[in-house]
């Protein structure tokens, strides 16, 4: 005849005590409050110098707008017929504008975060079908020039990467101009420029490459 078990074999599993339990829990909402916590705090206007949709410049008299917040949206932009420039007042609705409005570009794929601009699957001055336009890295063998769309990757904070335009280029320094920096950024910034081994560098981490019209 087996003998019974005892009760301290019967209870001999590990278990959690409240303790352990808490700190699971606490482990697992505190991502979840954070991300909730900068998601709200993204579509805040913390500055009170300005409104969003303050025009605060422009280029080449193509408006650059204020957006408070990196993640305030206020509407889709449409041209009159219907193109899609983008989300007011983010930075892909300022570049797309400034192409559509200068140039009268159309970009074939109206859709896409930032980061998206950048086909890293192509080699460098190839075509970038989606965006109709030639695709530089940084890095390239191309300088960049003034009115190609510079691409950022994106950050720790910002998972849709950024987009701008290159305003003017000096010997050792671009100029971007750029829309949605944050609510206290600037609407332009300056950007280091090399050349090493014949090849051309903008000096700043997260740069993947320029973006460039075709001739007209």
């Amino acid at each position: 005849m087996q003998p019974e078990r005892s009760d301290v074999t019967r209870n001999s599993q590990p278990t959690m005590n409240k303790r352990q339990c808490s700190l699971l829990a606490l482990a697992v909402l505190l991502p979840l409050i954070a991300l909730a916590a900068h998601a709200a705090f993204t579509r805040f206007n913390p500055n009170s110098q300005h409104a969003v949709g303050d025009r605060i410049d422009e280029l080449n008299g193509v408006a650059i707008y204020y957006n408070g917040g990196v993640n305030t949206v206020q509407g889709r932009n449409l041209s009159k017929d219907g193109y899609n420039l983008g989300l007011r007042y983010q930075c892909v609705e300022f570049v797309k504008r400034y192409y559509f409005e200068r140039h009268g570009h159309r970009m074939p794929d109206t859709y896409g975060h930032a980061k998206s601009f950048f086909d890293p699957s192509l080699g460098d001055g190839a075509l970038n079908e989606k965006r109709a336009m030639r695709q530089f890295t940084n890095g390239s063998g191309e300088r960049p020039h003034a009115e190609d769309l510079l691409v950022f990757a994106p950050s720790l904070l910002n998972r849709y990467g950024h987009v701008a335009i290159i305003a003017s280029v000096d010997a050792d320094m671009i100029q971007i101009a750029q829309q949605n920096p944050g609510p206290f950024g600037n609407s332009r910034e300056n950007l280091g420029l090399s050349q090493r081994e014949e090849r051309w560098y903008i000096d700043h981490s997260r740069v993947l490459g320029w973006l460039r019209l075709p001739p007209q």
